[in-house]
């Protein structure tokens, strides 16, 4: 990036139209976005190929907002997209849909709580998608979670949460009634749950012939561990190998799991399952997500070097199954994986990278060490399959438009839409436009920034801007489609909105991610500022009327431009953000981020102390002026809503124009309805008291 010569790069996203629409309620022409039409939109869920390519099953799940709930249908299509139908309606659920040869042919699989059923729980179901109703698989008293059957067809492996740890009542049973938890170890509470006295254990079971599970075997029995690792963690965390006898599995087994990323992979046979096998001792980073390759002689797995840091690069490594070695696929690669799969012939892997503020589909092959990129445009793509002849299935996004299945040529990425479902609505809507821009910083490296202008945007004109400012603090401003933090809808509003891929974001090499760790008040922020006094030295920004907006360490960043903007911003907007880095530490779960990201508690000595006192908000509140939005959910235990009410109340003492919102049934995101709707109306309500 530094060698670009032109200081400034502009170019012109044309918003691409993928897709289009089954169901949903048509936007009258010249209409915009709007917070309530978000929830009109259908989202879509999943995506998995049949095992000849000539298929696609995949869910849409659409929201009732009156009823503040949402319910979801599995579908399917031909792989051009011709013939799509309802296979399954009026769920509440709906999950690991998956295609399954048997004796019997061809099956869907999934994992589904019905509508239309009192107290239902997560339940494994079976359907021919040609013809006949879905019948139940699992009657698992508790649920279901995580469903895949293996290649052969002939087993189930899913997970169920499993009760070890007594309650305080069970301890003490001549008090029933106690109201309370005995806590003798960190990580009792985790982003937005208490600990639950429970551990999710993946479980094999037999399929009987008349698709009915046999009883199920805790593969993990007597593990205080689980499978997937939480918060994040789904039915990717585990593989059968092709032979149907073997699974590979992520956990982590370690003494201190609030101060560690250790995971590991384990190997298990369904015919033993206590005789667990880990393929990664002495590597202390998270190690995640095996796969198979068709061939059974490798497994390929994410895998993070570095202790402590879940941020660092995503490599893929190679374990060989005869041997035993270990090697790294990606080695000299400076970008990191997500979402690997194996090409039909086991001779390549395509993943997932940040890429340049996108996400685009890169294949490796194992004999080759250099990386090719197959896709190419102003999208944020995801994997879903892989079919004989080299074709993708992947699920495509942009800052326009949320997610929609495609299917992609393998050999030179070029894309067809598979998949419809929100085309009558957009047939009728005002686009913005997007713009990519390149900054020079303080130190001369150049930023790479995003700018969505409004869709009656005129140069001649002047208007309003947004500062968005990204949390993470290590995730990429992509070309990804956020029902809270929507560019769309932000410049529907009439606001252009900038924003920064500042130091720290992946998609632009290693060495510009780690460069957040240690330094959280420094480079990053002269980067935001950087960016944001190019965009004011443009006739058409109005430099009375802009915003700093951000959430997590996006919300930590507007904090600390409270005592640092030099007037730059008329208002602030922080949605859960970090205030003060020493109560954080306190109150927080996952101690490995700011050990690793802060280094080390505050009371560590050292140069640790002197950075939290540079680096932490609430050091400069005396300097606060700037009329400050606060928002912050009871339920966020990764960024406690403790740091909330104490930036508030710092604002409220000082006699800054203020106002807290506050969720008391929210975590670190806003995911109901209603309180969403509601999120925005309060959000805007408070950029146009102070920017229109």
């Amino acid at each position: 990036m530094a060698s670009r010569r032109a200081f400034l790069r502009w170019r012109i996203l044309v918003p691409a139209g993928i897709l289009v629409a089954l169901l949903a309620c048509p936007a009258r022409a010249g209409e915009r976005m709007t917070a309530e039409m978000l929830w009109r939109l259908g989202r879509l869920e999943g995506g998995a190929l049949s095992p000849d390519g000539s298929r696609v099953a995949y869910g849409v799940r659409r929201y009732d907002l009156a009823r503040n709930s949402g319910l979801s249908e599995l579908r399917v299509a031909d792989r051009n997209g011709d013939n799509d139908r309802v296979i399954a309606a009026n769920l509440k659920g709906l999950g690991s849909v998956q295609w399954v040869v048997r004796a019997e042919g061809l099956r869907l699989f999934y994992i589904a709580v019905p509508g239309d059923v009192e107290g239902a729980v997560p339940q494994a179901y079976m359907v021919d998608a040609d013809r006949g109703s879905p019948v139940a698989v699992t009657r698992i008293e508790s649920g279901i979670a995580n469903l895949k059957v293996s290649p052969t067809g002939t087993h189930l492996a899913f997970t169920v949460d499993v009760k070890m740890d007594p309650t305080a009542s069970e301890l003490h049973a001549d008090l029933p009634l106690a109201d309370a938890r005995i806590i003798d170890g960190l990580l009792y509470r985790h982003w937005n749950a208490w600990h639950d006295y429970a551990y999710s254990h993946l479980h094999v079971a037999p399929l009987n012939a008349d698709g009915t599970a046999g009883p199920a075997v805790d593969s993990m029995a007597g593990l205080r561990a689980d499978c997937p690792v939480p918060p994040f963690g789904g039915e990717e965390q585990f593989a059968w190998s092709p032979d149907g006898r073997e699974i590979a599995a992520t956990w982590k087994l370690v003494n201190n799991p609030a101060e560690s990323t250790d995971t590991g992979i384990f190997l298990m046979g369904i015919d033993r399952p206590s005789d667990r096998r880990c393929i990664t001792p002495g590597m202390p980073g998270y190690d995640n997500d095996p796969v198979y390759s068709p061939d059974g002689r490798w497994i390929a797995f994410h895998s993070m070097e570095r202790a402590g840091f879940e941020a660092d690069r995503n490599r893929i490594m190679l374990y060989d199954r005869a041997s035993g070695a270990l090697r790294e696929l990606t080695e000299g690669l400076d970008r990191t994986a997500h979402g690997s799969l194996w090409s039909a012939d086991s001779r390549s892997v395509f993943f997932t990278s940040e890429h340049v503020g996108t996400t685009q589909i890169f294949e490796i092959a194992l004999e080759r060490p250099d990386a090719r990129q197959v896709t190419r445009g102003w999208f944020d793509w995801r994997l879903c399959g892989v079919d004989p002849s080299g074709g993708l299935l992947a699920a495509r996004q942009n800052m326009i438009r949320p997610e929609e299945l495609a299917s992609v040529s393998g050999a030179d990425g070029s894309a067809a839409d598979v998949t419809h479902v929100n085309d009558t609505i957009y047939a009728g809507l005002e686009l913005p436009k997007i713009e990519e821009r390149w900054v020079r910083a303080s130190d001369g490296r150049m930023i790479h920034n995003w700018v969505i202008l409004p869709p009656d945007f005129d140069a001649s004109r002047t208007w309003p801007m947004l500062t968005y400012c990204q949390g993470g603090p290590q995730g990429q401003i992509g070309q990804w489609f956020s029902y809270r933090w929507n560019f769309h809808l932000m410049a529907a509003k009439g606001y252009v909105v900038l924003a920064v891929n500042r130091r720290g974001l992946p998609g632009f090499g290693q060495e510009w991610n780690d460069a957040i760790s240690g330094d959280w008040g420094g480079q990053a922020m002269r980067d935001i500022l950087a960016s944001t006094d190019e965009m004011l030295a443009q006739s058409y920004i109005d430099r009375k009327r802009v915003a700093a907006v951000g959430a997590s360490y996006g919300g930590y960043t507007v904090y600390w431009l409270m005592g640092n903007h030099a007037d730059r911003f008329a208002c602030m907007i922080a949605h859960c953000g970090v205030f003060n880095l020493e109560s954080m530490y306190g109150s927080t779960e996952e101690l490995f981020f700011p050990n690793f990201d802060l280094g080390g508690p505050y009371y560590a000595g050292g140069g640790v102390q002197e950075d939290y006192d540079r680096f932490s908000p609430h050091r400069f509140v005396g300097r606060w002026r700037t009329p400050l939005l606060v928002i912050h959910g009871e339920k966020d235990f990764r960024v406690p809503v403790t740091q909330g009410m104490e930036a508030f109340t710092a604002a409220q003492v000082q006699g800054v124009p203020s106002r807290f919102l506050y969720f008391p049934n929210e975590g670190h995101w806003v995911s109901s309805p209603q309180n969403s709707v509601l999120w925005q109306r309060v959000f805007f309500d408070w950029l146009d008291r102070h920017c229109r």
